[in-house]
């Protein structure tokens, strides 16, 4: 029978629990315990004695519950059986956590499902070494941070899965948008387990959830992260995705200027989506259509296509985009709107390439014609050239958007 001397721990600072590996103990023994540490005697299954900090003699004096159960012979000097624990009880703040697959949610805000993943880290502390060993450990011989998380990554996981759902589902919150609320579920989820890991004499410090985020490769996520910025791009450009669907039939039609079936079918088709996506551009579909009879009439349907009524050609890149936009949906180019005929003009022209109008000149905002910047009135259509506020009366510019005395808006 071996003669132990000296029981100490030195080991890493990411074991939880160690148990020395001889059980054959003599009442001489030297118990060191550092300054983290806690060592728990057990003999015969029971926990016995609770050493802390410093070095102790393993003698009836210091291990009095030990002397009603060890018949100790020769004296009190006679070796024993016994298992010596130890319980290192400093903070451990970097045990980490993570989903292992996947969670299968659905978005609230746009209704499909994505798969969402989670990771992030938490503090703990053993704070009662005795409930720690006889409730989690049994007969292992090394607990260390990989068995801690590996035995609480069920009752991590349900939480966080619940709790991440209940924000998407009650507070109405995207999965896009949920990383501003972070920190708010950590503190749940923290709150949550404390007491189960109680149960087991740990104490958690800290609870961090570093990431809430889909897998790049996600086909839904994908779609919808296209999706919203093509609807971006669109509302850059102040433009609909009917009125997109519109606009590129009207471009074919406009393309297929040696077919006259043809030519007749893109306006038919768009005249059709004109009616879909409201009056404004139904009559100018109408417009359209009026202008391809009066073609039809004098040259024949097959003479040439009429040109479309509501879309305009770029004059940087030569595309065809909504008469009414700011910019080219192509290439980006400043819509330089001639007040005459619409047409898209260069940068810097100083008359219209398309009608000769100047665009220097001062001219009616109703028709077009070119007018005396002193006048009142409009010589050709007798349209007022003061223009003010229907809700202040106060006088506006044309063009303004908002009046600057009352903030009306003026253009719908």
């Amino acid at each position: 029978m071996a003669i132990i001397d000296i029981v100490k721990f030195d080991g890493p600072a990411d074991v939880f629990a160690w148990k020395y590996p001889d059980q054959e103990l003599g009442t001489w023994t030297q118990l060191i315990v550092n300054e983290s540490q806690e060592a728990v005697l057990f003999k015969g299954g029971k926990a016995l004695d609770l050493f802390q900090a410093g070095r102790h003699t393993l003698s009836t004096a210091n291990i009095p519950f030990l002397q009603s159960i060890v018949n100790l012979p020769f004296g009190g000097e006679s070796p024993f059986t016994a298992e010596v624990w130890y319980v290192n009880k400093i903070n451990a703040l970097d045990v980490k956590w993570g989903t292992a697959t996947p969670l299968q949610l659905q978005d609230p805000k746009y209704q499909i499902i994505v798969s969402v993943r989670s990771f992030g880290q938490f503090g703990l502390q053993i704070e009662d070494s005795r409930k720690f060993l006889v409730k989690l450990i049994g007969t292992l011989s090394v607990f260390d941070k990989e068995a801690m998380v590996r035995y609480f990554r069920g009752l991590l996981i349900m939480n966080i899965k619940e709790l991440i759902s209940s924000y998407l589902v009650f507070k109405k919150i995207s999965i896009l948008e949920i990383s501003a609320y972070m920190s708010e579920i950590s503190k749940h989820v923290e709150e949550r387990i404390q007491p189960k890991f109680e149960e087991f004499g740990i104490r958690i410090l800290n609870f961090f959830i570093d990431s809430i985020n889909i897998p790049d490769d996600d086909p839904a996520t994908v779609r919808l992260k296209d999706a919203l910025a093509k609807r971006a791009e669109m509302d850059i450009l102040q433009y609909t995705y009917q009125q997109e669907r519109t606009f590129d039939t009207l471009e074919g039609a406009a393309k297929n200027e040696g077919s006259g079936s043809a030519n007749v079918m893109g306006a038919g088709i768009g005249l059709g989506m004109g009616f879909g996506i409201g009056g404004a551009v139904g009559n100018q579909m109408s417009g359209l259509t009026d202008q391809m009879n009066i073609a039809g009439a004098g040259t024949g349907v097959g003479a040439g296509a009429a040109p479309a009524a509501n879309v305009i050609e770029c004059s940087s890149c030569g595309k065809v985009f909504p008469r009414g936009a700011k910019f080219c949906m192509h290439c980006g180019d400043p819509n330089n709107a001639c007040a005459k005929c619409g047409a898209d003009c260069p940068q810097g022209a100083t008359s219209c390439p398309k009608c000769g109008h100047s665009l220097t000149a001062h001219t009616c905002y109703r028709c077009g014609t070119e007018t005396n910047p002193e006048a009142k009135f409009c010589s050709n259509c007798g349209a007022s050239q003061v223009l003010k506020c229907g809700n202040c009366q106060h006088d506006i510019k044309p063009g303004q958007k908002f009046c600057l005395e009352c903030g009306n808006k003026l253009i719908e």
